[in-house]
């Protein structure tokens, strides 16, 4: 079982070594490259004034932060949710570094997790393309009009779309929803299951045999249920 946590962050500014803060963490659990349903979504009070140019990107303000937690009191929570899974982010050394800054705050260890940046996974798939966000959005298609402001739960679930785009998962979630039909429908096999082959597999039986099977068939009686696939009698 491979899984992975889709993880975006809120700031209030772009330096974790400067005083900024984290006030938004989002994360989204894919196991086996699909999505769970599950997540991980907490808005946090930074203990600082949010700066106009920070408040302009994702629309936190003070007062909507306020009453709500420190980063201290979520910590083992977003510890025990991440756990040792790889995370997924975008542009990874910006959101890790505020991530471990903060843990260090709280006297917690750094977060020890592999780390797929998909900055870097979609400059390898796409050389020389944009690579943000949006434009991968664009470029596979994926809706992202509800991103009117930047919202970490929002661009984490974006974001796993985007992945899935970029490592070819979503033709394994096909692969798999296939596998699960066939052992739903065992007995129903199309050529969408199983397309023809390029040549077709020689005869495993020769003539003489075919008319041996034949001929036990039919000392078999008129009800047996070998002649139903004979075509010597029909069903009831």
């Amino acid at each position: 079982m491979i899984r992975e946590i889709v993880l975006d962050t809120e700031t209030t500014g772009l330096d974790a070594r400067n005083g900024d803060r984290v006030v938004e963490i989002g994360c989204v659990e894919l196991i086996n490259h699909i999505p769970t349903g599950k997540h991980f979504h907490q808005y946090l009070n930074p203990e600082r004034p949010m700066p106009e140019e920070a408040y302009r990107i994702h629309g936190l303000s003070d007062e909507f932060l306020a009453d709500k937690p420190k980063f201290d009191e979520v910590a083992e929570n977003f510890s025990e949710f991440v756990g040792e899974a790889c995370l997924i982010i975008h542009n990874a050394p910006f959101d890790m570094a505020f991530l471990n800054a903060e843990m260090e705050k709280t006297g917690r260890r750094q977060l020890q997790n592999d780390v797929i940046d998909t900055v870097q996974l979609a400059r390898q798939v796409h050389p020389g393309a944009r690579v943000s966000l949006d434009a991968l959005c664009k470029h596979y298609g994926i809706d992202n009009s509800r991103r009117a402001l930047h919202g970490a739960l929002l661009d984490s679930e974006i974001l796993a779309e985007v992945y899935l785009e970029l490592i070819g998962g979503r033709q394994v979630a096909l692969a798999l929803s296939i596998d699960a039909e066939r052992m739903a429908q065992p007995g129903e096999i199309t050529n969408r299951h199983y397309p023809n082959r390029p040549q077709p597999l020689p005869p495993r039986l020769d003539e003489r045999a075919l008319e041996a099977h034949r001929a036990f068939i039919e000392n078999l009686g008129e009800g047996a249920l070998w002649q139903r696939y004979t075509g010597k009698t029909r069903d009831a």
